[in-house]
């Protein structure tokens, strides 16, 4: 059900005008759109908030881009025009909720703002007030210091602790303030930096509705997530998110695939291509050939990736850590000997100020997380630190062929014809008419080379689908198949053998075969190929140039196409005709000899050597268990990703390398400095503090982005299949 309306917001409401577009009320599920022309203090988030707490409403969507809001409700609870006035009411700057983390990020505030307040006030007030409040700011401090040293003994928060401890007892009420204010401030900016980096992952997921609509019988009906399967058509209008991984059966639209791709501006989608959950339909409608769902999807797999990325921890992290742990004594015993060689309780004190374990045990992590985000803008995910950190270290790196360096994408190159009945465009146009409702790329290829030559379309029956086989139905009363030899020779009897001369030939030149045959008889073959992907060459310099020493080829091709490929792009070397487990079997040996190796690669052939290598890349367009298995996943078909993944390893590692030594260098300069009477403990505070937040806002900073020669993502690829060449 359709309806149109319209209405002006009152004033000082979020809205200029408002009008009803779209309404499906259907059972207990109702979705409705309305199209805003907005204030422009409107927050989108906020609204949301607003929107889904109205009653009988389940979720809310508000899309800027498109001025849309996408509301599923419960009909039995509220309806269109109930929520439509209560739109016009939604004020200019709803109240949100605070989350929990901004309840915790609330609350740190308040704790710097009275540690603030005490210092200003501190030398005003009554001498007999001074304690007790420096007791009091300093409450929090301690019980953190008396959890860490209960659980790990001496910690960097104990030694600090002590500090302040020992100026109160002293009576130094400006020491002991101005520390306790700079340790609670940078515990502040600490803990937001590292909210920040784990937040800028997490950004990478956009949230999907409960809901999705699918058309079953002519009709469109809502069901729950968990139940979508892969062969639902689903239906997605604007404003909408898709929910599964799949292709477009019809429609078009203007998709915002940003929070999986980083492309800023909208895609344009209609039959045939490809449609990645997570993304967001700007304007049209989309019905979707369901082909991932649930768990399947790309944006669960994200989430999984997300989650093990906030967790995992590289060697070099690890070896930080552990190195801050051993130098808490180390701190510990230079304040004591400070304090016996010149009695001086201030030496000590600053002394213990000035420690290696915040800058060493955070900045690690949030570099990590800042190039893991980075590399994620840029559809490329990475499962942990270690991942990148391994790729940083590969010296070799290897390439499955067919769908890595080559495209994948098949074209038709020959049609040959063994029935005088049919010339080539003939026969090419008999087998599209059949393969137009399959999308298998062998049918996507077949259906696109039809459509750049002249030819007609063959009227037919219902088409049957053979798994793994082929296609079949009914011309003119007579029975058409297309497909793979098996399926023509062992499923259809057709004999193969009178064109064996010329279907060998196609073979050896490396072509995949795809088999017509009407009435009976084989009719002809369509040959298909991929070609080699224009940034190859390209690829392969710009590695080189980034510390990679060797490239190498796996395939299971042909030796001869093998070593021509190799030659082209000037690799280091190949080895060809291999089963799956060889290639692991190539994997392992280069490894026992030394190499540190990075294997790149898309198929399910391939996940062994995914899994024998240090670090494994799988492809946008791979298998699934070649996605399961890989450390790192393109989500963008382009060898470009594999650059800039490796460019972003290599610059992490430079990058913790570099803060680690000046980590080390400063804080021990302010150790020394303190230790020989140089820093009281306000300036040994102070200068510590800032050292560590300067650390951390340079770890925090994005890694380099796509070289700019890149810097556009190429467009998918538009040249139409090779004409096919006449029979021979």
């Amino acid at each position: 059900m359709r309806q149109g309306g319209s209405g002006a917001a009152p004033l000082g409401g979020a809205f200029l005008s408002l009008a009803l577009v779209h309404l499906i009320a259907q059972g207990d599920v109702g979705r409705v759109r309305f199209r805003y022309r907005p204030r422009p203090v409107v927050s989108c988030a906020a609204a949301e908030t607003w929107i889904a707490a109205l009653p009988g409403v389940r979720s809310a969507r508000v899309n800027a881009r498109a001025y849309s809001i996408v509301i599923e409700f419960d009909p039995g609870k509220t309806c269109a025009d109930d929520l439509r006035s209560a739109l016009l009411g939604l004020p200019e700057s709803p109240p949100v909720t605070l989350s929990r983390a901004a309840e915790e990020d609330a609350f740190s505030r308040r704790g710097v703002a009275l540690t603030l307040l005490n210092l200003i006030a501190s030398g005003q007030l009554p001498e007999a007030l001074r304690l007790p409040l420096g007791l009091a700011t300093a409450l929090p401090l301690g019980k953190k210091a008396l959890a860490d040293f209960r659980a790990s003994g001496m910690t960097s928060h104990v030694l600090e602790a002590v500090a302040v401890a020992i100026s109160l007892a002293r009576r130094d009420f400006t020491a002991a303030n101005t520390t306790t204010f700079m340790l609670t401030l940078g515990e502040y900016l600490e803990e937001s930096i590292a909210r920040r980096s784990d937040a800028l992952l997490k950004h990478l997921l956009r949230p999907n509705s409960d809901i999705v609509w699918v058309l079953r019988d002519d009709e469109e009906i809502a069901v729950h997530a968990d139940k979508v399967k892969a062969g639902d058509s689903v239906v997605v209008a604007t404003g909408g998110v898709i929910s599964v991984d799949g292709t477009v059966l019809s429609g078009a639209a203007s998709v915002n695939e940003a929070a999986m791709t980083g492309e800023s501006a909208a895609v344009r989608k209609e039959r045939g291509h490809r449609a990645l959950s997570g993304t967001i339909v700007e304007e049209g409608r989309l019905i979707i050939y369901a082909e991932q769902v649930g768990a399947s999807t790309t944006v669960a797999r994200i989430a999984d990736y997300v989650e093990r990325s906030l967790t995992a921890k590289s060697a070099t992290q690890i070896s930080a850590a552990a190195l801050a742990d051993r130098l808490v004594p180390t701190v510990l015993k230079l304040a004591g000997a400070s304090w016996l060689v010149s009695g001086d309780w201030r030496r000590a004190a600053a002394v213990l100020q000035a420690d290696y374990s915040c800058a060493l045990k955070l900045a690690i992590p949030v570099a990590f997380k800042s190039a893991m985000y980075s590399a994620g803008r840029q559809n490329i995910l990475i499962k942990g630190a270690d991942a990148l950190e391994r790729l940083a270290e590969a010296d070799t790196l290897i390439f499955d062929k067919t769908g890595t360096l080559t495209s994948g994408d098949l074209e038709v190159t020959d049609a040959i014809t063994f029935d005088a009945d049919f010339s080539p465009e003939e026969l090419i146009w008999l087998a599209a008419s059949v393969e137009e409702h399959y999308f298998h790329p062998l049918a996507l290829a077949v259906v696109a080379a039809a459509h750049t030559i002249h030819g007609r379309h063959f009227a037919h029956n219902e088409v049957e689908f053979v798994v793994a086989h082929g296609v079949s139905s009914v011309i003119e009363g007579k029975r058409v198949v297309v497909g793979s030899r098996h399926f023509v020779e062992q499923h259809e009897r057709i004999d193969t053998t009178p064109w064996n001369a010329e279907i060998n030939r196609l073979y050896r030149e490396g072509k995949t075969l795809l088999y017509i045959g009407y009435g009976g008889k084989l009719s002809g073959v369509l040959a298909l190929k991929d070609h080699v992907r224009p940034e190859s060459q390209d690829v392969v310099t710009r590695l080189r140039a980034l510390g990679v020493k060797r490239l190498l080829m796996l395939t299971g091709d042909h030796e001869s196409r093998a070593r021509e490929l190799a030659d082209t792009l000037g690799l280091d070397g190949f080895h060809a005709e291999l089963l799956p487990e060889e290639k692991a079997g190539v994997v392992e040996k280069l490894k026992n000899a030394g190499a540190k190796i990075a294997f790149v690669g898309d198929g399910i052939n391939d996940a062994p050597a995914l899994a024998a290598a240090h670090v494994g890349i799988a492809m946008q367009k791979g298998a699934d268990v070649a996605r399961l298995t890989a450390d790192i996943v393109l989500l963008e078909d382009g060898m470009e990703s594999v650059v800039t993944a490796k460019d972003i390893a290599n610059a992490v590692t430079r990058r913790i390398d570099a803060n680690y030594k000046l980590t080390l260098g400063l804080n021990t300069t302010i150790l020394s400095a303190a230790a020989l009477g140089l820093l009281s403990p306000v300036a040994a505070t102070i200068l510590h503090n800032g050292s560590t937040l300067g650390i951390l806002t340079l770890a925090s900073l994005q890694t380099p982005k796509k070289d700019p020669r890149n810097g556009v993502r190429p467009p998918r690829s538009k040249h139409p299949p090779s004409r096919p060449a006449a029979p021979k």
